[in-house]
């Protein structure tokens, strides 16, 4: 009876070139040389060969347990404690569970294959993709409008990279508002959203990405609420604002960024635009062409849109709000400056109350209690060391370089609590910083 054998294609090489020896074709020596085995190792396949036949050529390792493999029974002890313990665990920290709770040592690599192999994890590239379902659009233009930012080299090697603000309606697919900005900043989205109220009204919503301007989780965040400056104004505006948990949630906008990626760039090229100011200008046209071409007619005509209402003071409500205590002395800090409340008998009651700052995109300061500004200077703090002070005490001219050396460092430093001035540019912000601590002596408002 025949027997079916399984061979790989170097032990059918093997086979042919023994053949030829015992055929007196091949000498050992030619063999050892093709097959790049010992003069040895041909005299035992020779061997094997001629009493066992074919099957003698085939790897006796076959089908059996490799020298370093574990054994079965602790293989499956182990996958029992992961099952019981760590069934929905991650190898890497199954691993690291293992060999501190239970003293077992194992490659991550090892506990992968073998919580695989017992279903107790699914490889990424076995794992089904999640479906994401289209979702109706919304009936109304304003009911919801997409918002992003998207970072790119928007005028290619002709000017740096920059962000582009694009604000789309869900209902109808068209480019509400769209803006060049130095970067996805609260003030950035401040300006936007001002021009789109100031052009369209109040939507109902807006619809952003999990982006530190929309979303936090710091519990101390403006109080505890854990609300972000955007999200105040908008609440002082009656909008309410949601964060999407994936990307394709909003796909809307998303779509219309690679659509704007690949046409507005080249339409820029064409027009020898490479800055932001007249990229900002040339969206004023580009706009109207997109709606045309991409927008569709939403299922309701009514346009939801809220005018703004006298008391929307948008001045006010797209500034940085903080929250500071007045001290004993009628003082407060913010952004590194010594704030002095002007000495009078109303402002004396004021000693330990809550005010609130106002810091306007131009950097100009406001303070107020109860929604009454209230009059104060400057004071810088931490009072500068100039050069001409420095004696030439041989001591005391070191401890005082030592010292003018970390004012300069600590002046140059931007307060981590403040908001950034990227919107008016590096050089703009620094100067107005700058501007704000020299000037110690400004009159009272």
């Amino acid at each position: 009876m025949e027997t079916l054998l399984t061979m790989t294609e170097k032990e059918l090489k093997r086979i042919k070139v023994i053949e030829q020896v015992i055929q007196k074709r091949l000498t050992q020596k030619q063999a050892s040389e093709e097959l790049k085995l010992s003069l040895r190792q041909i005299k035992r396949l020779t061997t094997r060969l001629r009493d066992q036949g074919a099957e003698g050529l085939i790897s006796q390792k076959r089908s059996r347990p490799g020298n370093h493999h574990y054994p079965i029974s602790l293989r499956e002890y182990v996958v029992s404690l992961i099952t019981k313990h760590y069934r929905d665990f991650r190898p890497t920290f199954a691993t690291e569970m293992l060999a501190e709770r239970h003293s077992l040592h194992f490659s991550k690599e090892t506990i992968r294959s073998w919580m695989i192999a017992a279903e107790l994890w699914i490889p990424r590239d076995k794992r089904r993709e999640r479906a994401y379902q289209p979702r109706y659009r919304r009936s109304c233009m304003g009911e919801l409008i997409q918002i992003d930012g998207s970072e790119h080299a928007w005028f290619e090697n002709r000017g740096p990279k920059c962000t582009l603000l694009v604000y789309i309606d869900d209902a109808t697919s068209k480019i509400m508002e769209a803006r060049f900005v130095e970067s996805e900043s609260t003030y950035s989205y401040f300006e936007a959203t001002r021009s789109y109220l100031e052009r369209h009204g109040k939507p109902q919503a807006f619809y952003s990405d999990k982006h530190s301007v929309f979303r936090t989780n710091k519990k101390g965040e403006l109080g505890g609420d854990g609300i972000t400056q955007f999200g105040r104004a908008l609440h002082d505006l009656n909008i309410d604002i949601i964060c999407a948990n994936t990307s394709q949630a909003k796909g809307r906008v998303e779509r219309a960024n690679r659509t704007l990626q690949d046409r507005l760039i080249k339409e820029m090229r064409l027009a020898d635009i490479s800055s932001m100011d007249d990229g900002n200008r040339f969206l004023e046209y580009y706009i109207n062409k997109f709606n045309a071409h991409f927008g569709k007619a939403a299922l309701d005509s009514t346009n939801v849109h809220r005018p703004l209402l006298p008391s929307d003071n948008l001045d006010d409500i797209f500034c940085w709000h903080e929250e500071r205590t007045l001290s004993n002395n009628l003082t407060l800090q913010y952004d590194k400056v010594l704030y002095l409340i002007k000495d009078s008998v109303k402002t004396r009651k004021l000693k330990r109350k809550r005010v609130l700052v106002y810091d306007y995109p131009n950097a100009n300061i406001e303070i107020r209690y109860q929604g009454k500004p209230l009059e104060y200077q400057i004071f810088d703090k931490l009072e500068r060391i100039d050069q001409g002070q420095i004696t030439d005490n041989k001591r005391l001219g070191n401890v005082l370089n030592y010292i003018k050396e970390k004012q300069d460092q600590r002046d140059e430093k931007s307060s981590v609590s403040c908001p950034t001035r990227t919107h008016l540019g590096k050089e703009t912000s620094t100067a107005l910083r700058k501007q704000t601590v020299i000037h110690r002596n400004r009159p009272p408002i």
